[in-house]
């Protein structure tokens, strides 16, 4: 199956600031994309070329087939965009806001109404559908310019930076929501900066920085380009840490780091468990007295770190021009 969204060496500038420098990646249907990167990587840039915001410089991106230039109108007909701030009409009732969306998008009164009624209901704002959007909370608000997004039935929906400023659980709810619009047969491109975000919900994830792709893969296949696992011992006693250090060093050529201030000392084994094993047992052989241990994967801000030199709130990023 050819994937839904491709996209090849797309170029924009602003000026003399390049906010998109080549970014290349496809998108296969029925999954979620996540575009994780900092504030001004090039993100929102990305999604407003792809939603034929903007017009790129260079490059060329499709979707379902349609060149996002020279097929602009009828790529609008299949795609979906909600941004990093609700743009719906606060002085419209949420049931009015769906209903205009979709008379703009030439239904008939019945079918605008019904299929207002319909998405009121998946969103759970049935009871808070004829009262003004501006009496909202934020994850109100958020729920019904998603579901605005969805009156046309897109087969690709842009969320770009969704749950930004939500509480958790807001943005645990816009998850849920996520995930069965994909188990209907969406196809999600996510934009975030939000780690744990992309790692709940993107079934491929394309790093950029300052306009650059520079990895992509499965959450599982980042992680593991840092380096694997790691085994953290917390000791109950802080004068074994040094002799515990030892040991472990003594099992293999693995690299092992003290944190006096926890007791607790940490061992990288990739992926070998059995090694890791074979730790926690010498020490405790040796009268180690171990509180605790645990076997940790990198995380995406581990991921991010090593492949940015910094997280992904990095003030020194170049602004995005186009957010």
């Amino acid at each position: 199956m050819s994937p839904i969204i491709e996209v090849d060496g797309l170029v924009k500038h602003f000026g003399e600031t390049r906010a998109v420098d080549g970014v290349s990646f496809a998108v296969e249907t029925g999954s979620v994309l996540g575009l994780l990167g900092p504030n001004g990587a090039g993100k929102t840039t990305t999604v407003r070329m792809l939603a034929t915001l903007l017009t790129p410089d260079a490059g060329r991106a499709t979707i379902e087939g349609l060149d996002v230039v020279a097929d602009a109108t009828r790529v609008r007909s299949v795609i979906g965009l909600t941004g990093q701030y609700a743009a719906v009409d606060e002085k419209l009732t949420g049931r009015e806001n769906l209903w205009m969306v979709g008379r703009l998008l030439g239904m008939d009164r019945g079918a605008a109404d019904e299929r207002a009624s319909e998405l009121l209901e998946r969103f759970r704002l049935s009871d808070a559908g004829d009262r003004q959007v501006r009496t909202y909370s934020g994850g109100m608000r958020r729920r019904v310019d998603l579901a605005v997004s969805l009156v046309g039935r897109p087969a690709v929906l842009f969320l770009d930076e969704p749950t930004t400023g939500l509480d958790p659980v807001s943005r645990i709810e816009m998850w849920d929501v996520t995930r069965e619009l994909v188990g209907d047969g969406t196809t999600v491109l996510l934009t975030t900066q939000y780690l744990e975000e992309a790692d709940e919900l993107a079934d491929r994830i394309v790093v950029i920085d300052h306009g650059l792709v520079i990895a992509e893969g499965t959450a599982d296949e980042l992680k593991d380009r840092t380096g694997g696992r790691t085994l953290e011992v917390e000791l109950t006693r802080a004068d074994d840490l040094e002799r515990a250090a030892g040991l472990a060093r003594g099992l293999g050529d693995r690299r092992v780091t003290v944190d006096p201030e926890r007791a607790a000392l940490s061992v990288d084994v990739g992926d070998d468990t059995e090694f890791a094993a074979e730790v926690v047992a010498r020490l405790s052989q040796s009268g180690v007295d171990i509180a605790d241990f645990r076997l940790d994967r990198p995380s995406l801000d581990d991921v991010f770190l090593a492949l940015t030199g910094h997280g992904t709130e990095d003030p020194t990023s170049s602004p995005e021009v186009a957010s």
